[in-house]
């Protein structure tokens, strides 16, 4: 019988990534397309999504008979049943079908998730947060994304929205966030809220080697690496200003969910986890029960970049 294979994306504002797994689980190939949001562009993406598997059959030489189902991970809320990405802030999609044209085009079936809560899931199956039962996932990328598995279960919440911890409000007279509140987590810690306190200072007259890095908007991950290793005081500040609204957030979920294990993944978290680890942990001590506290560890995903692509391929119905 002739080999069966999954295809996975990881849908993001500006890229896809797509692999190809075997039925072994082992990723055989691998390939990263950019995509251009913005207008009305839902069928750019999806084209872009139907470009990429195609080029993932093409390029791998395996036949569109082989594939057993493509799932992937997008930003949004997203009803993982029926397919219909109900909002998504990046992407212009509202009330908007993905599954029909995807499974019309390559005769599979198709699944897609919100995409932190995809990585959770992924962590939850293959990685990090492998053998727990309750884990709280947050993902610190460009915006700030959470993932709740609640006694091996993915919780979704209601209409598919829960675990919004990036605007968990931690102080109302904050910065401003893009979800139009002030002082969210996401305004503070994740690369948008680092990025504008940088340029702030920056503006200020204070020098820093990240300036030109968050010029046009948000830096790269592998920038800030950089700037932390060479101490530059601004980029620590800005670090530092992340990992203590990241430790007052983890200490109320803590004490909200008493989960088995907390799981911090996203692109900030791959490029300098150990840093923040060691900052949040250093802190959360102070804003947890301590008897709750004892029960939880704290780690890094494991799985990096493909956190997104191994919890689409858990999505997977046989």
């Amino acid at each position: 019988m002739a080999e069966s294979y999954n295809i996975c994306l990881d849908i993001g504002g500006t890229k896809i990534l797509g692999v190809i797994f075997n039925s072994k689980r082992e990723i055989v190939y691998r390939l990263k397309k950019k995509t251009k949001a913005g207008g009305d562009s839902s069928q750019n993406v999806e084209e872009v999504i139907i470009s990429v598997v195609e080029e993932l059959i093409a390029e791998s030489g395996i036949k569109k008979s082989q594939i057993n189902a493509i799932a992937a991970g997008a930003p949004g809320v997203i009803n993982q049943d029926t397919g219909v990405v109900l909002f998504s802030p990046n992407l212009p999609w509202r009330d908007y079908d993905i599954r029909k044209p995807i499974e019309d085009k390559f005769g599979a079936k198709f699944y897609i998730g919100n995409d932190v809560n995809v990585g959770v899931l992924g962590e939850y199956k293959f990685g990090a947060a492998k053998g727990y039962k309750n884990v709280v996932g947050l993902f610190v990328g460009t915006g700030m994304g959470g993932g709740l598995i609640l006694d091996g279960k993915l919780f979704t919440g209601n209409q598919f929205k829960a675990a919004e911890y990036g605007h968990m409000i931690l102080d109302p007279e904050g910065p401003l966030c893009n979800c139009g509140q002030r002082g969210c987590l996401e305004a503070f810690s994740s690369k948008q809220g680092m990025s504008a306190y940088i340029r702030q200072q920056v503006s200020r007259g204070r020098e820093s080697v990240m300036a030109e890095a968050v010029q046009g908007g948000v830096f790269k991950s592998k920038a800030l690496k950089k700037a932390l290793e060479s101490g530059d005081p601004v980029a620590t500040e800005a670090v530092d200003r992340a990992c203590h609204y990241l430790a007052i957030a983890t200490g109320n979920l803590v004490n909200t969910f008493s989960p088995d294990i907390v799981v911090y993944g996203g692109g900030v978290i791959e490029a300098v986890g150990d840093i923040f680890l060691e900052k949040i942990t250093s802190e959360v001590d102070r804003y947890c029960m301590p008897s709750i506290r004892e029960t939880v560890e704290f780690k890094k995903a494991a799985l990096g970049d493909d956190s997104i692509l191994y919890g689409a391929l858990s999505m997977i119905k046989k």
